[in-house]
């Protein structure tokens, strides 16, 4: 989620930037989300693309530092990205039953 003001009331509200469509600069800056709604925002175009790029860089990086995490220290359970078909080729399995994600 990434923090935005709104233009009139100056509340700060938190949206998921995967689910915006569209950002407006006419001269201010309109918001549009998939589900149509829109949102008048006090921040510009350059900053809420910054924001979004660095909510994004965020979860990035703490993939990375989870992977980097050794097993059975009690931090977070290790991740590893599986490239190609999953050695399971039963349809019915789920990620974590073909072995995509270790615990």
């Amino acid at each position: 989620m990434i923090s935005l003001t709104r233009f009139a009331s100056g509340e700060r509200i938190a949206i998921n930037p995967d689910l915006i469509e569209r950002i407006e600069e006419n001269p201010d800056t309109v918001v549009t989300m998939t589900n149509g709604n829109r949102y008048v925002m006090g921040e510009g175009i350059d900053e809420i693309t910054d924001k979004i790029r660095s909510f994004r860089a965020s979860l990035l990086a703490l993939a990375a530092q989870m992977t980097d995490h050794p097993s059975g220290t009690g931090g977070p359970a290790r991740l590893r990205v599986v490239r190609g078909a999953t050695e399971n080729t039963d349809s019915t399995s789920t990620p974590f039953e073909s072995g995509a994600v270790e615990p």
